[in-house]
C-alpha cells in the first residue's frame, strides 16, 4: 500500500480543480469594458424582464439599444455556453484519470486463484504541468471570442440603431414629397380639363406622382426592414417591439475625433490579435509536450495482489509502457511543427488585414463626417435659399406653382441626402471603433452612400 500514497495524494489534490462561480463570464465583460465605451450590464438572467420594462417604457437611446442587445440577445447569451465547455476541459485538465481497479477468479483442479489489480495512469500525472497550461490558454481564448462577440452585438445593434431612424426619417420625408407630387397631379389634371394645359404635360407630373408613389413604397418597406433588423438584435419580440424612436438622428460633433497611432493602438487592443498570440503560445506549448513524448506515450503503473489455491497471497507491481518499434513518433511531430507555423501565418496575415481595416475605417470615418458636414452646412441650406427665392418669385407672379413645387421636391429630395450622409458617419463611427477592438471579425466601415438624384422637374 506504501507504493499507493503518492498516487492517492495525487488523486486528492487533483479534486481541488473546481468551476468559477460565474463560469468566466465576469472575465468576458471586463475585456469588453475595457474596450467599449459605455457601461456593460451583468449578465443576469433573473432581471432580464424587470430590466426590458424599464428600458422600453421611453424612446429608445443608442445606449439602452446596446444595453437591451446585451442582456436580451439570445445568440450572445448561447456564445457564453462556449465558456462552460472551454472551462470544463480547464477543470478536466486538473484531474488524472482515475484508477482502474480489476478482479479476477480462476478455479482450477487444485482450487480457487483469485487476482486483484490496481492500476494508476502515471503518464497523465507527469504530463499535467504542461496540458493545464494549454487548457488554461484555451480557456482565455473562449473568453476573448466570448468578449468579441459581445462586442460584435454591441457594434451590429448601434448601425441597426442609426439605421433604423435614417430609414424612418426618410420614410416621412418622402411623405412630403408624395404629397407635394399629389398636389402637382391634381392641379395638373384639372388645369387640362380646363384647356389650359396639354396632355403631355399633365402626363408628366402624372408620371412623378407616379413614380413618387413607388418610392414611398421602398422607403416604408426599408423602414420595416432596418426596424425589424434591431428587433432581433435587442431579442424583442410580441408586445416588446413597439418600442418607439427618435424622430431624427443626433447631430454631428463639433469636430471629427481624431486617432493618433491607429495601427499601433489595434495591434495592442484587437482581441483578434490577442487570440492569435494565444494560439501561437498554446500550439508552441503543445510542440514541446508532443516532442518530450513522441517515444512514450503510455505508462501505466499497477499494483498487484494474489491469492493462490494454496492460501499464499503474492504481493507485487507492473509497470505498463509502450515499446517505439514501428512508430518513433515523427508523424506526430511533423503534425504538431505544421499547426504550429499554420497558427503562426495566420498570425501574420490576421495583422496585415488589422493594420489595412483600421486605416480604410479611420478614412471612411472622416469621409463620412466631410461629407455629412457638407450636406448640412453647404447643400441643405443653399437648397433652402433657392426654395425662398422661388416664393418670392411666385409671389410676384414670376413662375408658376408647378415650378415652385418642382423646386419644394427637389429641396426634400436634398434633405433625404443629408439624412443618408448623416446616417452613414454614425456607421462609420462605430465601424472605426470596431476596427480598432476587433469586435467579432470587425468589417471596415460602409462606404458613404450616394445622394439620390432629385427628381427632375417637369418642363413647361
Amino acid at each position: 500500500m506504501r507504493a499507493l500514497i503518492p498516487s492517492a495524494i495525487a488523486l486528492l489534490l487533483s479534486g481541488c480543480a473546481s468551476f468559477s462561480a460565474d463560469g468566466g463570464v465576469g472575465a468576458v465583460q471586463a475585456l469588453a469594458q475595457a474596450r467599449s465605451a459605455q457601461a456593460i450590464p451583468p449578465n443576469k438572467p433573473e432581471t432580464v424582464e424587470h430590466q426590458l420594462a424599464g428600458l422600453l417604457a421611453k424612446p429608445l437611446t443608442v445606449d439602452n439599444a446596446v444595453q437591451l442587445a446585451l442582456i436580451n440577445n439570445r445568440g450572445l447569451q448561447a456564445s457564453y455556453a462556449e465558456l462552460g465547455v472551454a472551462e470544463a476541459d480547464l477543470v478536466q485538465a486538473g484531474r488524472i484519470a482515475n484508477p482502474v481497479f480489476s478482479f479476477g477468479r480462476l478455479k482450477g483442479h487444485e482450487g480457487v486463484e483469485l487476482e486483484r489489480t490496481l492500476t494508476v495512469p502515471i503518464m497523465g500525472l507527469l504530463t499535467m504541468p504542461f496540458t493545464l497550461p494549454l487548457e488554461r490558454r484555451r480557456f482565455e481564448q473562449a473568453q476573448m471570442r466570448a468578449a468579441g462577440e459581445l462586442l460584435r452585438v454591441a457594434d451590429e445593434t448601434r448601425r441597426a440603431y442609426y439605421s433604423a431612424i435614417a430609414a424612418q426619417q426618410s420614410a416621412a420625408y418622402m411623405e412630403q414629397v408624395k404629397d407635394a407630387a399629389d398636389a402637382s397631379a391634381e392641379l395638373a389634371r384639372r388645369m387640362a380639363a380646363a384647356g389650359n394645359w396639354s396632355k403631355l404635360q399633365q402626363a408628366r407630373e402624372q408620371a412623378f406622382y407616379a413614380d413618387t408613389v413607388a418610392q414611398l413604397a421602398r422607403a416604408r418597406q426599408a423602414m420595416v426592414a432596418e426596424r425589424e433588423r434591431l428587433t432581433r438584435l435587442m431579442g424583442l419580440w410580441g408586445n416588446n417591439t413597439r418600442f418607439q424612436l427618435p424622430d431624427r438622428l443626433p447631430d454631428l460633433p463639433a469636430a471629427p475625433r481624431e486617432v493618433n497611432d491607429a495601427e499601433a493602438q489595434a495591434m495592442t487592443n484587437r482581441l483578434d490579435m490577442l487570440m492569435a498570440q494565444k494560439e501561437l503560445a498554446g500550439l508552441a506549448s503543445s510542440l514541446g509536450l508532443t516532442r518530450a513524448t513522441r517515444f512514450v506515450n503510455l505508462l501505466d503503473l499497477s499494483y498487484l495482489h494474489n491469492t493462490t489455491p494454496g492460501g499464499e497471497r503474492e504481493k507485487g507491481y507492473e509497470i505498463e509502457f509502450q515499446i517505439p518499434l514501428f512508430d518513433w513518433g515523427t508523424a506526430r511531430v511533423a503534425k504538431a511543427e505544421s499547426l504550429y507555423m499554420q497558427a503562426v501565418q495566420r498570425a501574420a496575415a490576421s495583422a496585415v488585414d488589422a493594420r489595412s481595416e483600421v486605416r480604410e475605417s479611420y478614412l471612411a470615418y472622416r469621409t463620412a463626417y466631410d461629407l455629412a458636414r457638407h450636406y448640412r452646412d453647404e447643400i441643405v441650406p443653399l437648397k433652402k435659399r433657392i426654395s425662398d427665392e422661388q416664393l418670392l418669385r411666385y409671389n410676384g407672379m414670376l413662375i408658376s406653382v408647378f415650378e415652385l413645387l418642382a423646386d419644394a421636391r427637389d429641396q426634400i429630395m436634398s434633405v433625404n441626402a443629408a439624412i443618408e450622409a448623416q446616417r452613414d458617419y454614425w456607421v462609420a463611427d462605430s465601424a472605426l471603433h470596431a476596427a480598432m477592438t476587433g469586435a467579432g471579425g470587425s468589417r471596415p466601415a460602409a462606404r458613404a452612400s450616394s445622394a439620390p438624384a432629385p427628381a427632375a422637374a417637369a418642363q413647361h
